[in-house]
C-alpha cells in the first residue's frame, strides 16, 4: 500500500493506493487562509500539520489494515509558500502563500541583483518564494535574522513526519533559488536574497527516497515498519504524475483554486517574455512548462460568496443562459481577483465585470465568470505557443473539472479537445502516492505513471468557438484599458 498526502490551500487530502495503482480510500481536512491586508495571503504551518494528522487519523479509522500496510508515502503541496524556521525548528511567522502579492517591488530588486531569467528560467514574480524572503528582510529584519531554514509547505510536513529537511526539484524550481537546468541550488540566486545553501533543505528527485517516517508516528498509525517518504512534487507536477502527463508533449488543464495549463518537456525550455513557468518535473530528466492563472474556481467561489447562491446553482443558471443565447454572455469578466501571472505578471491586476445592462441577471454573471476563466486559459495556451510548445489535447483535473458545462466552454475557447478521466481521483494526492510507489521500488520508469482510463472526450463546438472569437477580443482589450485607469 502507498499513501499520498497533498497539502493544498483549502485543505489536506490523503489517498491510499494499492500496488495495482487503484485508489482504495481517501480523507480530507479543511484549511483556512488568513488575509490580514489587501493582497496578502497566509497560513499557519502548524495548521498544515494538524490537518495532516487529522487526515491520516481518519484513514486509520476507516482502513486500519490498509494504512498499516503502507510501504511508501508521497508528498505533494501548494508551491512557493515561505515557511521560516529558527535554529530550534520553531515557525517564526505565518507562511506567506503562493497567491500573496506583497513582494512586487522586491521582484525588481532581485532581477537587478542576479540573472534570474537565465538561471531560474522564470520571471521574478511576487508569488515565488525568493521575493517573499526579500520582503521579510526589508520589513521584518528580526525574523529574517533568526531564519535558519526555509521550507516549502509540503517540506515542512516532511520535516514533521521524518525530522529531515529535504525538498525536490519540481517544488524547488518554484522558489527562484534553483538552477533549473542543472537541478541544483544556485549560490548566486541565494546570495541575492542574503541566504546560503545552509538555510536550504537537501535536494532529491521526486521519485527518490528522502527519509523514513518517525517511530512515534508509525506507532500512532499502526505501522509495523517505517515507510519510506518519496521526494514528492509540487502540486502541479504531482497532478501530472496522477494523470500520466510525464512524457514530453503530455498536457493537462487544472481547474482548482488557481488554474494551470501544464505541458511536459524533454529539456529546460524557458520563455520569460510570455510569463511562462519553466520548471523541473518530478521525474529525473524531465522538465515542464506551465501557464498559470491565480483565480480559477476561486472566481466562481467568490461569486457564490457575494451572491449567496451555491456553486451548483450558479452553474445551472449559467447553463440556462448559454443554452438560451447559444453564444457568449454579454457580460465580460476579468478573473484577476488576486492579480495574475500568465501572461501579465501583474500582482496589482484586479478583476472586473463590464458590459452589464439592467436586463442582466445572476446567470449572466455566472456565465461571464466561467468564460472569463476560459479566456485566461486561452492566454496561457497562446503564451505556450509563443514558446514553441503546442497542445493538441489536454486532460482535465481539479474540482472544476467536474463541470461538463465549464469544460465545454474551455474546449470551445481553446479549440482543443479535453479528456475527462474515468471515475476516480487522479489529482495531486494520487500522484503523490504514485511517487511513493516509485521511491519504494527504486525506479523512475514511465510505466509507473500510466495515463488512467478516460471516460469521455469533450470536443470543441466549431460554431461556439467562432462566436467566442469576438468575446475573446473584448476580454483582451480590457486589461490594458483598466490598468491605465487603475494605475
Amino acid at each position: 500500500m502507498f499513501l499520498g498526502l497533498d497539502i493544498g490551500t483549502s485543505g489536506v487530502k490523503g489517498v491510499l493506493m494499492n500496488d495495482a495503482g487503484q485508489g482504495i480510500a481517501s480523507a480530507t481536512s479543511a484549511l483556512d487562509v488568513s488575509r490580514p491586508h489587501p493582497g496578502w495571503s497566509e497560513q499557519d504551518p502548524l495548521d498544515w500539520w494538524s490537518a495532516v494528522c487529522d487526515t491520516v487519523d481518519r484513514l486509520k479509522a476507516s482502513h486500519p489494515k490498509e494504512l498499516a500496510a503502507v510501504d511508501g508515502i508521497g508528498l505533494s503541496g501548494q508551491m512557493h509558500g515561505a515557511t521560516l524556521l529558527d535554529d530550534a525548528g520553531k515557525v517564526l511567522r505565518p507562511a506567506i502563500l503562493w497567491n500573496d502579492g506583497r513582494a512586487f517591488e522586491e521582484c525588481r530588486t532581485l532581477e537587478a541583483r542576479a540573472d534570474v531569467h537565465a538561471i531560474a528560467g522564470n520571471l521574478a514574480m511576487p508569488g515565488f518564494t525568493a521575493p517573499k524572503l526579500e520582503w521579510v528582510r526589508r520589513h521584518e529584519p528580526d525574523i529574517f535574522a533568526a531564519t535558519r531554514l526555509v521550507l516549502l509547505p509540503k517540506d515542512y510536513v516532511r520535516l514533521r513526519l521524518s525530522g529531515e529537511a529535504v525538498s525536490e526539484m519540481s517544488d524547488a524550481a518554484g522558489t527562484l533559488w534553483l538552477d533549473v537546468a542543472r537541478r541544483d541550488w544556485s549560490d548566486a540566486l541565494l546570495a541575492a536574497t542574503g541566504l546560503t545553501r545552509a538555510q536550504m533543505p537537501r535536494l532529491v528527485e521526486g521519485t527518490e527516497v528522502s527519509a523514513r517516517l518517525l517511530p512515534e508516528l508509525c506507532a500512532r498509525w499502526g505501522m509495523s515498519k517505517a515507510p519510506v517518504i518519496a521526494g514528492g512534487a509540487g502540486d502541479n507536477a504531482a497532478s501530472a504524475c496522477g494523470i500520466g502527463a510525464v512524457r514530453p508533449g503530455d498536457a493537462f488543464l487544472s481547474l482548482g483554486t488557481s488554474g494551470v495549463l501544464f505541458v511536459s518537456t524533454d529539456r529546460f525550455r524557458p520563455n520569460t517574455a510570455g510569463a511562462v513557468h519553466a520548471f523541473c518535473h518530478a521525474l529525473p530528466g524531465v522538465w515542464h512548462q506551465m501557464g498559470v492563472i491565480l483565480s480559477a474556481t476561486d472566481s466562481l467561489n467568490w461569486l457564490s460568496e457575494i451572491t449567496g447562491a451555491d456553486v451548483p446553482t450558479l452553474e445551472a443558471e449559467a447553463g440556462r443562459v448559454l443554452a438560451a443565447r447559444a453564444g457568449p454572455s454579454p457580460v465580460t469578466f476579468l478573473p484577476y481577483l488576486s492579480g495574475e501571472r500568465t501572461p501579465h505578471n501583474d500582482a496589482g491586476a484586479r478583476g472586473s465585470f463590464t458590459g452589464i445592462a439592467r436586463a442582466n441577471g445572476r446567470g449572466d454573471l455566472a456565465l461571464a465568470v466561467l468564460e472569463g476563466v476560459a479566456f485566461a486559459f486561452r492566454d496561457c495556451l497562446d503564451a505556450l505557443a509563443a514558446a514553441g510548445t503546442s497542445v493538441n489535447r489536454a486532460t482535465a483535473v481539479g474540482g472544476g473539472a467536474r463541470s461538463d458545462l465549464w469544460l465545454g466552454i474551455l474546449a470551445d475557447v481553446l479549440a482543443t479537445p479535453i479528456d475527462v478521466p474515468a471515475q476516480g481521483d487522479y489529482g495531486a494526492a494520487f500522484g503523490a502516492a504514485r511517487l511513493g510507489r516509485a521511491a519504494t521500488s527504486g525506479t523512475s520508469d514511465f510505466s509507473l505513471f500510466e495515463r488512467p482510463p478516460m471516460a469521455r472526450a469533450i470536443e470543441p463546438d466549431p460554431a461556439r468557438a467562432a462566436a467566442y472569437a469576438d468575446a475573446l477580443a473584448r476580454y483582451r482589450a480590457l486589461y490594458p484599458a483598466l490598468k491605465e485607469v487603475q494605475s
